[in-house]
């Protein structure tokens, strides 16, 4: 979808369908968070394990917040970074 310009004055009810999805669109969500290794599984559907082997590989470092032994993950930065990193 293309950028569309909506004049701030215009009533909602006058919004094409094409305007009211753009600016419905534009509204930020809430970041979501999980926290630890159960967290990782959570995401992902998988187990522990498999969670910590995600984790050592680097593929979602960049999700991640570490301080000592507390982990958050950002959830929707950790499932794009997965998707852009396939298997090899």
């Amino acid at each position: 979808m293309e950028k569309t310009h909506i004049d701030p004055s215009t009533p909602i009810s006058q919004l094409t369908v094409e305007q009211y999805l753009h600016l419905f669109g534009s509204i930020s969500k809430p970041k979501r968070y999980e926290y630890g290794l159960n967290g990782i599984a959570k995401i992902f559907g998988c187990s522990k394990d498999t969670a910590q082997r995600i984790k050592k590989s680097g593929v979602i470092d960049d999700a991640i917040y570490q301080n000592k032994n507390i982990i958050v993950i950002d959830v929707e930065a950790a499932l794009e970074l997965f998707r852009e990193n396939p298997r090899k």
